[in-house]
């Protein structure tokens, strides 16, 4: 719609001065619960990505008749790809819904949906239940990524909107190492340093402890349910759904905030204007050739990437166990290598407003490359092996947060929360690729070529990449309409 049509309606004006008046907010104006709030459920997403890693040969042992840790690794793959399933509808199908019915309400719905998943995985009797269970937790999870990033994109400041989402990113990647170590420590058997854990705490391949992994996750989603209450709509939601005087009270109280930092600069006379939402947003998203576009080069390099990201994430422990490491031997390297995933968000949260969002690919494949070649290359050697495996982890995750931002940054706010879904769904895709193809196929050549195998997708992810957009430092109603 364009400025005389939205005159026409009373809001042009009103959306134009309110935008204005956003943009030039160039320090963050909302309170700091704010982050403990979406911080927490960043930190319980992540948490219940990977708290299935090391704790399934427990729970496999537990529920599935005939089921041994020896054959455990055999049955994850089930659980696994209904989750990505569950992860593809849900950010399809609800995510969506945010540009309906606003970023904050939806927050809210997915992340009791995703809790009601960790609680249903706890009380699981079977392998069937469990394995639906993670199907309800995907359907959660997928949605909430979207939303979630979308929803901080919007409020963030225009100069460091990749530094606040990679803050969330590091809380993510806290809740990822959470889930890993309180699996080994409370589902496998004690074993002396670095094939295991001296102070685990399981008493044998079998037991309950497992549930303790879901029922924490479900507690971590209920307080988070609860704080989001507390949340403000996005203001940019807000504006392009002519909602312009609950906007202005959103806009008013991060001026108040700004200010207590120093007089803010006028508002620009001449910035773009949000256009209002339209018909649907994936009318919106697919009748745009520009946006159609950006959808299918951020898909591509999402979903290249991600055949890395879930290979390493759900299938590095079996290819070591292929290698000739024991289960736990190689258990203790995914989880050591968990540390770099931590390191690389700390490095995103200071650095990353330094590259133009795209070019933190091709840094993060070529890190990944280094790392997967020193694991291959290790010999036996555990310091070796360890450091590679963290450098490898490091590189792999290093660029996601920025990809985070840029993903959200490349569409309009009227179908913003759609296009970031349909882009990281297409990505997904690959996850799929990565675990149950890429990851079998990998285990069965010699660790060189193998880990070459699994680090290639993410060079191929940093090429696709080059075509996006270059969205650093500029307002989102420039980059897109």
């Amino acid at each position: 719609m364009s400025k005389p049509e939205q005159a026409s309606r009373g809001l042009g004006s009103d959306v134009s001065t309110l935008s204005a008046r956003l943009d030039r907010i160039e320090e963050w104006s909302l309170t700091r619960l704010f982050f403990v709030i979406i911080g927490l459920g960043m930190l319980f997403v992540q948490y219940d990505v990977f708290d299935i890693n090391v704790s399934f040969i427990q729970t496999c042992v537990d529920i599935k008749p005939g089921c041994t840790p020896l054959n455990a690794l055999g049955s994850i793959n089930i659980p696994i790809l209904v989750s990505l399933i569950g992860y593809g509808i849900g950010a399809l199908t609800i995510a969506p819904l945010a540009d309906w019915f606003g970023r904050r309400q939806i927050l809210m719905f997915t992340m009791a949906l995703t809790g009601a998943g960790s609680l249903y995985s706890a009380l699981s009797g079977d392998f069937t239940n469990f394995s639906v269970s993670r199907l309800v937790t995907g359907l959660g999870i997928g949605a909430d990524l979207a939303v979630m990033n979308t929803y901080v994109n919007e409020v963030a400041p225009r100069r460091t909107r990749a530094r606040f989402t990679s803050i969330l990113f590091l809380l993510a990647a806290v809740g990822g190492a959470l889930a890993v170590w309180l699996g080994l420590i409370l589902t496998t058997q004690p074993a002396p340093w670095p094939d295991g854990l001296p102070f685990a705490l399981a008493s044998g391949p079998s037991g309950p402890q497992w549930r303790w992994m879901y029922v924490l996750g479900a507690l971590l989603a209920l307080a988070s349910v609860l704080l989001r209450a507390k949340l403000p709509e996005s203001p940019r939601w807000l504006l392009v759904t002519g909602r312009t005087a609950e906007a202005e009270t959103v806009i008013r109280d991060m001026e108040r905030r700004a200010e207590r930092r120093g007089p803010l600069p006028a508002p620009a006379t001449d910035a773009p204007a949000p256009t209002l939402a339209g018909p649907g947003a994936y009318r919106e998203l697919f009748g745009d050739p520009v946006y159609l576009r950006r959808c299918l080069i951020l898909g591509g390099a999402w979903m290249a990437g991600y055949v890395t990201l879930y290979a390493f994430g759900a299938g590095f422990t079996s290819v070591l166990t292929a290698f000739g490491y024991s289960p736990p031997a190689a258990g203790m390297v995914s989880a050591v290598g968990l540390l770099g995933f931590v390191a690389s968000a700390v490095v995103a949260v200071w650095y990353s407003e330094a590259l133009e969002r795209k070019y933190w690919l091709p840094v993060g494949a070529a890190v990944a490359v280094v790392g997967a070649v020193l694991v291959a290359l290790a010999g036996g050697s555990p310091a070796l092996v360890f450091l590679g495996a963290v450098i490898s982890f490091f590189g792999q995750n290093v660029w996601v947060a920025p990809q985070y931002a840029l993903t959200a940054e490349s569409f309009p706010t009227r179908c913003r929360t759609t296009g970031y879904a349909v882009s990281d769904s297409i990505g997904h895709v690959g996850g799929g690729i990565g675990v149950f193809v890429v990851a079998g196929f990998a285990a069965s050549l010699a660790p060189l070529p193998a880990l070459l195998l699994l680090v290639g997708f993410l060079v191929v992810a940093a090429i696709v990449n080059l075509f996006a957009a270059s969205t650093r430092n500029r307002r989102l109603e420039e980059v897109s309409r």
